[in-house]
C-alpha cells in the first residue's frame, strides 16, 4: 500500500522549491524501495512553514515545515515515510497555534484535498450545496444569501443577495455570470490561493449563482500573473464539464450552463467591474458610467452579475449549512469570516480566515507575532493601495466594514500590509498617486489628471517648498478626486494620502528628515 505524501503545488510554496522537494522525495522513496503516492495539494495558508511536506498516517496527517531540498535526504533517513522525528516536524499542521485561530468556511478545504479531484472534493463536502440549491426555486437560494449576511467580498461590503435578486428580476432572453478574479491588491493572493488550492469551490459557487439568477454562462477574468491558477482552474472546468456538472445537463439544471477563464493583461482598473466587462467584451478596459448598472446592462448589454472569486466561494458553505450558520459570527452589520491576507514585515504571514469583529492589533501582534524584522511597526494599510494607512493608535479598530468606513479606511479584498519605523509616509502617499497616474484608464479627469498633480505637489512637499500652502492644496485636490472621480481607483486614492496626511504629519513637515523617521 502507497504511503500518501502532500506537497502543495501552490504558487508560493514552489517559489520556495516544493517542486523540487516532491521529486526529490519521490526519488528517494524509490531508492528505499517505499511505494509513495505524491498529492500536490494547496497551501494551508500558514507561510512561515511553507514548503510544507504532510504524511498521511493513521491517526491523520503529520506535517514537516519549512522543508528545504537539502532537508529531504535527512527526513527520509529520520523516517520520513512512517512520520518519524525530526527537527522539521511540527506534528498536525491544524493544530499549530496559526491555523487553530481560524474559522475556515471558503477555505475549509485548501490544503487538505488534491484540488483536482472531484472524488476528494466530495468526501470533503463538496458540492453539498449545490445539491441543496437544485431542490431550492431560485428565490429560495437568494433567501438564504440573504440570511447569511454575505457581502461583496472585494469592495465596499454590498449586499450579495441584493445584487443577485436584481439580475433575478432583471429582464433579458439571457444572463450571465463574471467571476472577478483580477486580484490585483498589494499583499492579496486569497483568490489565487483558491483557485490553486480548491478550484471546484469557486465552480460550485457559479453554480449555485447561476441557479439563483437563470444565467446559461460564466466567466472567470484571471490576471495574467496567475498562470498556476489559470492552468488548474481551466483543468478543473474540464473536469467538471466532463462529469456533467457544467454543459448542457450542468449537474441536473434543466437549462445548459457552462464557465469559460479569460486572461487580462494585467491593468489595474480591470478590477473594477465595469472595465473588466469592456475587457471581457474585447475592448480596452475603460470605466462605463453607471447607471446602468451591470445588474440590468451588462455584459453584451444583458442583465449580467459580477462578483469576485470569495463572494462566489462562500456561496457553497452557505446553501450547504444554512444561512444562519453563516451570519451566526461576524460583527454587527459584517456577518460571515473574511480571509485577511497577511503580509509586509510580519513575522507570520499568510490567510488568516476569521469571523469579522477581530482588531488590527490582535490580528497583528498576537496572530502575527508583529514585526519579522523585530522594530516597531508604526502603519499598518488594510484594503490594498486604496486602503487607508492606520497607526498604532488606531489598531483597536475592528476589522468591520463600518467601522473602517467611519475611519475613512476600507477592508476591500482583506490585505493587510505592515510597516515598520523606517517607512516614509510621505512616500507612500506619493505611491498611491503614481499608483494611480499608471493604472488609470484616462476616462474621466479628476483620476487622469489629478494623480500627476498629486505626485507634483508631494514632490514640492519633500522639497520642502511652501508646505503648508501645498498640503492644503493637496488636501483640496484628494476631496476633487474623492466626489468627481468616475470609479474607486480615483475614487479611493486620496484615502492612503489623507490618512498619511493625518497621522503622520510629522512626515510632510518642511524640517522632515529623509530616510528613516525612527
Amino acid at each position: 500500500m502507497s504511503v500518501r505524501i502532500f506537497v502543495p503545488a501552490d504558487t508560493a510554496a514552489v517559489a520556495m522549491g516544493a517542486d523540487e522537494i516532491a521529486l526529490a522525495i519521490e526519488l528517494g522513496a524509490r531508492e528505499s524501495g517505499i511505494p509513495v503516492e505524491i498529492v500536490r495539494n494547496g497551501s494551508r495558508g500558514h507561510i512561515a512553514i511553507e514548503p510544507l511536506v504532510e504524511v498521511e498516517t493513521a491517526v491523520g496527517r503529520v506535517g514537516y515545515g519549512p522543508v528545504t531540498l537539502a532537508d529531504v535526504p535527512g527526513l527520509i533517513a529520520a523516517g520520513l515515510f512512517t512520520a518519524g522525528p525530526h527537527a522539521k516536524r511540527i506534528g498536525r499542521p491544524e493544530e499549530t497555534a496559526f491555523l487553530r485561530r481560524q474559522t475556515r468556511f471558503t477555505f475549509s478545504r485548501c490544503g487538505l484535498t488534491d484540488p483536482l479531484s472531484l472524488d476528494d472534493y466530495r468526501n470533503h463536502g463538496g458540492f453539498a450545496g449545490f445539491e441543496r440549491a437544485l431542490r431550492l426555486t431560485p428565490s429560495e437560494i437568494i433567501d438564504e444569501i440573504d440570511r447569511s449576511g454575505l457581502r461583496g467580498c472585494g469592495g465596499a461590503g454590498f449586499p450579495a443577495g441584493l445584487k443577485w435578486r436584481t439580475v433575478l428580476d432583471a429582464d433579458g432572453p439571457r444572463k450571465y455570470i463574471v467571476c472577478n478574479a483580477d486580484e490585483g491588491d498589494s499583499g492579496t493572493f486569497a483568490d489565487r490561493m483558491l483557485l490553486e488550492g480548491d478550484p471546484f469551490t469557486l465552480i460550485e459557487g457559479m453554480l449555485i449563482a447561476a441557479l439563483a439568477v437563470g444565467a446559461s454562462e460564466g466567466f472567470i477574468y484571471v490576471r495574467s500573473e496567475y498562470p498556476h491558477a489559470v492552468q488548474a482552474i481551466r483543468r478543473a472546468i474540464e473536469i467538471a464539464r466532463s462529469s456533467g456538472l457544467l454543459g448542457e445537463t450542468a449537474g441536473g439544471r434543466t437549462r445548459p450552463f457552462d464557465i469559460e477563464v479569460r486572461v487580462g493583461a494585467g491593468a489595474y482598473v480591470c478590477g473594477e467591474e465595469t472595465a473588466l466587462l469592456e475587457s471581457l467584451e474585447g475592448r480596452r478596459g475603460q470605466v462605463r458610467a453607471k447607471p446602468p448598472l451591470p445588474a440590468h446592462s451588462g455584459l453584451w448589454g444583458r442583465p449580467t452579475l459580477v462578483n469576485n472569486v470569495l463572494t462566489f466561494a462562500a456561496a457553497p458553505f452557505i446553501l450547504a449549512e444554512g444561512g444562519g450558520a453563516y451570519a451566526s459570527v461576524g460583527y454587527g452589520r459584517s456577518r460571515g469570516t473574511m480571509p485577511f491576507q497577511l503580509a509586509g514585515d510580519i513575522k507570520f504571514g499568510g490567510l488568516f480566515e476569521t469571523p469579522f469583529g477581530l482588531s488590527l492589533e490582535e490580528l497583528i501582534d498576537s496572530i502575527g507575532s508583529g514585526a519579522a524584522t523585530g522594530r516597531p511597526i508604526r502603519a499598518v494599510q488594510v484594503g490594498g493601495p486604496l486602503g487607508a494607512y492606520f497607526p498604532r493608535s488606531l489598531f483597536g479598530t475592528p476589522l468591520d466594514y463600518e467601522a473602517f468606513a467611519a475611519l475613512e479606511g476600507l477592508i476591500g479584498h482583506g490585505g493587510v500590509v505592515v510597516f515598520n519605523d523606517t517607512v516614509d509616509l510621505l512616500q507612500q502617499a506619493r505611491f498611491a498617486m503614481e499608483f494611480c497616474a499608471v493604472e488609470s484608464c484616462g476616462k474621466c479627469t479628476p483620476c487622469r489628471i489629478g494623480s500627476t498633480r498629486g505626485i507634483e505637489l508631494l514632490d514640492r512637499i519633500a522639497a520642502g517648498a511652501r508646505n503648508a500652502e501645498n498640503i492644503d492644496l493637496l488636501s483640496d485636490l484628494c476631496d476633487t478626486m474623492k466626489v468627481g472621480s468616475l470609479c474607486a481607483l480615483g475614487g479611493l486614492t486620496p484615502y492612503p494620502v489623507l490618512s498619511a496626511l493625518t497621522h503622520f504629519a510629522e512626515d510632510f513637515s518642511a524640517t522632515r528628515e529623509s530616510g528613516s523617521t525612527s
